[in-house]
């Protein structure tokens, strides 16, 4: 059986890790088992570059943080994401790839054919089934995330522009495959993009051996 690898993209305070969660409940409700990772993060080696990435008393240059996000990328599609789907597993990933497109190329204005080359090398070309991003207005996103969180990290921190920037990369990406990308209005309540999320997911799903 083929696993299905779902990916879950978005600014920050956009829901998506809540819809995450949210998905996988509704997945082992129906008997699967979902594997759930995140990046940069999922295995202790990309967990301490995430400390790195977020921590906003260190300062990291947009190529250095790009690299990093793509060795903590490289470590968990080698160590969690590949495995998984071929047990043939279904794979949610709070982030994947495309985040390097739209924060490192669309906020920090690295060339994007760069990127993508450094996104095929950490990856082994592994591209998602489904990717669900999660639009929202910079500022609504990041006031949620304020009043949620009660802190912000580094990349939180970063001014108006640079976000308004990742969202609308984000946007041009979708734009580019509709077929694997599915854009939800994240200002909806999460009731509403948990069905939203399962009816574009639910099609998808592998099938059950009887």
């Amino acid at each position: 059986m083929t696993g299905l690898f779902v990916t879950f993209e978005g600014g920050e305070g956009s829901g998506k890790s809540t819809q995450v969660a949210r998905l996988a409940a509704r997945l082992r409700a129906r008997g699967f088992e979902p594997v759930l990772t995140r990046e940069p993060g999922g295995t202790p080696l990309a967990e301490g570059i995430r400390a790195l990435l977020l921590d906003p008393a260190r300062h990291c240059g947009p190529m250095s943080e790009a690299l990093l996000m793509e060795a903590a990328r490289a470590d968990v599609v080698t160590h969690v994401v590949r495995p998984a789907l071929a047990a043939g597993r279904v794979v949610l990933c709070d982030r994947y790839d495309d985040s390097t497109l739209a924060y490192q190329g669309g906020g920090r204005g690295l060339d994007a054919g760069l990127l993508a080359t450094l996104n095929r090398a950490a990856t082994g070309g592994l591209l998602p089934d489904l990717t669900l991003l999660y639009d929202i207005p910079p500022e609504l996103g990041l006031a949620r995330r304020e009043r949620a969180a009660g802190d912000t990290n580094r990349l939180d921190r970063e001014p108006a522009e640079f976000h308004a920037r990742v969202r609308r990369r984000y946007l041009e990406l979708a734009a580019t495959a509709p077929e694997r990308w599915v854009v939800l209005d994240a200002a909806a309540g999460p009731d509403e993009l948990e069905s939203l999320g399962w009816a574009a997911l639910e099609p998808r799903l592998p099938r059950r051996e009887p």
